[in-house]
């Protein structure tokens, strides 16, 4: 079964947590131009943890500042009107006019650089700050309906028992409605990252090998119900270092088989649960801060995603 593509819940997000090191560790001075800030601006973005991909589109974006803008500006003179010029410039430049996500994406990248060099006190006024943002329209991720949750954990839940029990459905789907961690977090969940201390409380800890994505590792709260079913996981599959020790291709079959004999048609997805984790945490009157630490977001990406969580979890959807 075709997994449903949709909106990707917390790549790595456009302005990762600051470190607590200094962010450039070269000197930077006030009459510093737009072609030297360039190495400059890299760095920070290094430094911050910004993906490799997003790395590479912002400095095309800069790029293209600079061909409008000339190598040898500096940049405590550059003013609103003049990036503004530089936006209407890039709408005109081009037959037909950029895509309104790339055009979101370069004024992000006005900010984040700008926002940069006033952080460093390299400007004293942002000129970037003024701008509004565009936001590209994405169509609202699927959520699960409750009679859909329902008739899904029935299903897996039935195969906890039988001639040939399988807890690996259950535990999957119970494990990501109740975290709403995303598949890559789930793939790297090793058996001592579950803290059984407390048979009443258990926790999920969330880390990362990749040091870059430190600032997402956190701990969640699991369902006491969840331990015997890990229990008879355990005692079946025999996982040595991982709890799930195969293929993420192999789970999304799991989700879709599931989906299929619940009778679920538009299928169930890490993602689908994730956001349908979410959407019921929000219903359930989760405070909003304690809900972006859970989903392991950075304050700007939560902004965006509060909002479709909101839409989703409106009586009218």
């Amino acid at each position: 079964m075709a997994e449903e593509k949709q909106p990707v819940l917390f790549e790595p997000p456009e302005e990762p947590a600051r470190p607590s090191e200094p962010v450039v560790s070269t000197p930077l001075t006030e009459a510093l131009t737009l072609d030297a800030a360039l190495p400059a601006f890299e760095q920070y973005m290094r430094q911050r943890g910004f993906a490799l991909n997003t790395r590479k589109a912002f400095l095309g974006d800069m790029r293209l500042l600079i061909k409008y803008l000339g190598g040898h500006r500096l940049v405590d003179t550059i003013t609103v009107e003049e990036l503004e010029g530089y936006l209407n410039w890039l709408y005109t430049r081009q037959d037909p006019p950029p895509k309104p996500k790339t055009m979101a994406r370069r004024i992000t990248t006005l900010k984040v650089f700008f926002g940069f060099l006033h952080d460093e006190k390299i400007i004293a006024h942002n000129p970037a700050a003024e701008i509004p943002q565009i936001r590209a329209k994405t169509p609202l991720p699927r959520i699960l309906h409750d009679d859909e949750v329902d008739r899904l954990l029935q299903t897996t839940q039935d195969k906890l028992w039988g001639r040939n029990p399988d807890p690996r459905p259950y535990l999957l789907v119970t494990l990501i409605l109740h975290t709403g961690i995303k598949k890559g977090e789930c793939m790297n969940i090793k058996l001592h990252h579950i803290d059984r201390s407390n048979p009443r409380r258990p926790v999920l800890e969330v880390r990362y090998d990749n040091p870059r994505f430190r600032y997402k590792e956190r701990n969640i709260a699991l369902p006491a119900f969840w331990l015997p079913v890990l229990d008879q996981y355990l005692e079946i599959y025999r996982p040595k270092e991982r709890l799930f020790e195969c293929t993420a291709r192999n789970l999304e079959y799991v989700l879709a088989d599931a989906a299929e004999e619940a009778g679920i048609k538009d299928g169930v997805s890490f993602e689908s649960l994730r956001w349908t984790c979410a959407v019921r945490d929000y219903r359930k009157g989760m405070p909003e801060e304690q809900l972006r630490q859970k989903l392991g977001l950075s304050p700007v990406t939560w902004r965006e995603t509060l909002e479709k969580i909101k839409k989703l979890a409106s009586p009218g959807l």
